[in-house]
């Protein structure tokens, strides 16, 4: 039997368990990777919203790195929910040594609005994980933020992936799901060009974890080895597939479901 990819996730924890580290796991699984984990920040949250969090110090969070790599190693990294500069300069500096690709998923605000990475450490994203990084995986909301434009089409989203290249990212996939349309279209901009991804939008509300899903299930594909466009294909399936059989759980903004994807 062959081993399964091997996948590090680098994140904060979601009590609620749709997105966050729980939400990475069950992806990887069901996708048919090991995931491993490296925690940044516990959170107190459920369906309705984020009340509290506590980070991890920020040299347990790179020895967590270190102890993993050094011993299981990983086909792909994934970062989420960073908190602050100190703990991304501290990823940045556990990670960069290691040939895995990364994908960094840059998260800014949790859904219902809850900040979840201060203003210097949405700087030092730039400054220190978006060169070591494979994919960046902004959504219209976090691209606005990183580079100061206004994004109110695609071409825009292209324009943004364009301008984060510039900023030292080797690919960006800009999510346009904030976009009011009927269609859902993404853009991944990279050296060779732009590849966009469209669909039609679900109506299901349950959509919490989306975004820790999709970069997850990248850095699945590309734990593969497989081309980078392929990987987004899939994982948009995999993560519309989740959309679509999302989860009427609690009171609030119920999560995707990842299991939808289980072998029976």
């Amino acid at each position: 039997m062959s081993l399964p990819p091997r996948i590090l996730i680098i994140a904060g924890s979601d009590s609620g368990g749709g997105a966050g580290i729980q939400g990475d796991i069950k992806t990887a699984t069901v996708l048919g990777a090991y995931a491993m984990t490296a925690v940044t920040a516990v959170t107190v949250q459920n369906t309705s919203g984020v009340a509290r969090t506590f980070p991890i110090p920020p040299d347990i969070v790179s020895e967590q790195i270190r102890m993993v790599l050094g011993d299981i190693g990983a086909g792909a990294m994934k970062t989420g929910m960073l908190v602050s500069a100190e703990i991304v300069k501290a990823v940045a500096d556990a990670v960069q040594r290691y040939p895995a690709p990364l994908v960094v998923d840059t998260v800014i605000t949790a859904k219902g609005g809850a900040p979840l990475l201060d203003n210097p450490g949405i700087d030092a994203l730039r400054t220190y994980l978006f060169p070591l990084a494979a994919l960046v995986t902004p959504n219209i909301p976090e691209a606005e933020r990183l580079t100061g434009m206004s994004i109110s089409s695609p071409d825009a989203m292209v324009a943004a992936g364009e301008e984060l290249r510039k900023r030292g990212a080797r690919a960006v996939l800009v999510k346009g799901g904030h976009l009011p349309a009927e269609s859902v279209t993404d853009v991944l901009v990279t050296e060779s060009g732009v590849h966009r991804f469209s669909g039609t939008r679900l109506r299901n509300p349950a959509t919490h974890g989306t975004g820790c899903a999709l970069a997850t299930a990248i850095a699945v594909g590309l734990a593969k080895q497989w081309p980078l466009p392929r990987a987004v294909e899939t994982a948009r399936d995999f993560v519309r597939g989740a959309i679509g059989a999302g989860l009427a759980f609690g009171r609030g903004t119920g999560p995707i479901n990842h299991l939808h994807a289980a072998k029976e």
